[in-house]
């Protein structure tokens, strides 16, 4: 008899009752997600499956669950686990006791440092943590034209993983533009990927050019802004992911469209979320909770956190608190508040014992940062007049705004205008290419004195500082350069804090709470400059992101993204 078989036939004895079950969750009420109500009863486990709901069962082990509620694991729609500045081991030891079971995660930040080297990394960690990890494979490294990356994935480079036991499909298809021109590199991905899941990235496409997106078999968008968006997604079968980030909040604007008509073809992200805010808001939990307190229906906003959004990617084995699912149950003190009491993982109870069994493999991508020191003269921004150019940045968004301003000039170069709030942003090429450097103007930053350079600049991760000083400038990429990556703040010449990032210069290698402690160090210290912003060292690590409207800067220059060009800072 195989395994397998012995496993189903154990299955069958524990959910008749004939034998005790692995694990029981014992007089327990649950939310039914099919039917909306509030069940009553025992929920019994085998191995990693649920085979025994409503009815009375005995088991080898048993939780008291008269005082919780139990709902299905969530599941995060999207996300890049370097965002949350730590690798997937701590990663998986700050998000799973949130409750998060499963999570689809895109490396391509680390791809787009490391190539291939990078998928694999991701790969082998999502065999070994504790929450169910799946890895799309990065549809755009590098993103654009318009940047220097460190690696490149060709779709001969991912065709040999499509059918590894983590990866679901293709990730976000963020190169609209190259499908929309036929570019040939992204042609050949989307015809290797044909028939199968790709998942999307969307900002403010609508009409002839979402239709045309959409044909090419892409599924979802995580990007949507606004209600109206949404509603022109979904009327053409687009599943919405509402996303509320550390930078990128959009919950407040997308609550409302949640029904019990449209919660099917929902689900939640978090895209980019740092361990301080997952430690003191909440992973997905923290959405459930924003969306229950926008009046948005209970039983609703748990169906699009579990069952839609597993049904979106074809994981029909979870989602619910059913006979023959996955047994990804989260035990609740309240419903209403996702007051996270336990976690079952895969059947298993989430302890520090489930963390200390896992293999994970060592962490890569040190010594990634190959740029040499610089002096200020580089920061210097030479210009034909003072009027041209500069990002106007919103905060809690990606999206930017393409301003036209008139700086003070002189000697042939623009200057800051900080009555204005226009400071300076450049990008320095730093995976030993070519050596390029990118300047322009942003505003909306907030930063009235001092510099803030760091390694993490979407996508193509190459070092991105601001600043109103270009001494101060320099002295924080070249305290940059000596941790190997990370985030520097500087002023008067003097170095106020610092985080190392020395994965990859995108993820520390200590433990999420020192991380937070960090973050925390961070956030006073460039309040302490005068920036009132909540994040804005993730912030400015969207500037240089040329896939998002409307004006960007890449260590090539600044980006028109509405044009997809190069234009004259």
């Amino acid at each position: 008899m195989t395994e397998l078989r012995r496993r189903i036939e154990r299955g069958i004895d524990q959910g008749l009752g004939r034998e005790p079950a692995d694990l029981v969750i014992k007089n327990t009420r649950f939310l039914n997600v099919v039917t909306g109500e509030i069940a009553q009863g025992d929920i019994a486990i085998c191995g990693d499956r649920i085979v025994g709901t409503y009815e009375n069962y005995r088991g080898k082990r048993e939780i008291d669950g008269r005082q919780f509620i139990a709902v299905p694991g969530f599941v995060d729609c999207h996300l890049h686990v370097e965002s949350s500045l730590v690798g997937p081991a701590e990663f998986d030891r700050c998000a799973l006791p949130r409750g998060t079971t499963t999570a689809i995660c895109d490396p391509h930040e680390m791809c787009n440092v490391l190539g291939k080297d990078g998928l694999e990394f991701f790969l082998a960690s999502a065999d070994e943590t504790a929450m169910d990890l799946r890895v799309q494979l990065s549809s755009c490294v590098p993103a654009t034209h318009l940047e220097t990356a460190g690696g490149r994935l060709m779709a001969a480079d991912l065709v040999p993983y499509r059918n590894h036991a983590k990866v679901i499909g293709l990730a976000e298809f963020m190169n609209a533009p190259g499908i929309f021109h036929k570019v040939p590199e992204v042609m050949d991905k989307i015809e290797a990927f044909w028939g199968r899941h790709i998942d999307g990235h969307a900002p403010l496409m609508k009409g002839y050019e979402l239709n045309a997106y959409l044909s090419c078999g892409i599924r979802n968008c995580h990007e949507t802004t606004s209600a109206a968006e949404a509603w022109e997604k979904l009327r053409k079968g687009m599943q919405v992911f509402i996303r509320e980030g550390s930078a990128c909040k959009d919950l407040a604007a997308l609550a409302g469209i949640i029904s019990t008509t449209t919660a099917p073809f929902l689900g939640f992200c978090t895209d980019d979320r740092n361990p301080l805010d997952i430690a003191e808001e909440g992973h997905i939990d923290h959405l459930i909770r924003g969306a229950i307190k926008a009046g948005a229906p209970v039983a609703d906003v748990y169906r699009l956190a579990t069952w839609s959004a597993a049904r979106g990617f074809g994981l029909t084995d979870r989602g619910l608190i059913a006979p023959g699912q996955r047994a990804d149950i989260v035990l609740l003190n309240d419903l209403n508040s996702c007051d996270v009491a336990q976690v079952i993982a895969g059947g298993r109870l989430v302890d520090d014992a489930l963390f200390e069994a896992r293999r994970m493999p060592t962490p890569i991508g040190y010594a990634s940062v190959k740029l040499k020191k610089v002096d200020a003269s580089i920061f210097r921004v030479p210009a034909n007049g003072p009027t041209g150019p500069v990002i106007g940045l919103r905060e809690g968004q990606v999206l930017t705004d393409f301003l036209t301003m008139s700086l003070p000039y002189r000697d042939g170069e623009r200057l800051v205008d900080l009555a204005n709030d226009v400071i300076k942003v450049c990008v320095l090429e730093r995976h030993g290419k070519s050596g390029s450097v990118g300047r322009g103007f942003v505003k909306g930053l907030k930063l009235p004195q001092g510099a803030i350079a760091s390694s993490i600049g979407h996508d193509s991760h190459n070092v991105c500082v601001v600043g109103s000083d270009d001494q101060d400038m320099a002295v924080a990429v070249n305290r940059l350069i000596e941790l190997g990556g990370g985030f520097v703040l500087v002023h008067g010449g003097k170095v106020l804090a610092e985080m190392p990032l020395p994965l990859a210069g995108l993820m520390s290698d200590r433990d999420f709470r020192t991380v937070a402690t960090e973050i925390k160090g961070l956030r006073r210290a460039v309040r302490e400059l005068g920036c009132p912003l909540a994040e804005p060292f993730l912030q400015m690590a969207f500037l240089p992101l040329p896939v998002i409207p409307h004006l960007k800067i890449t260590d090539l220059g600044l980006v028109d993204v509405d044009k997809f060009e190069l234009i004259a800072a």
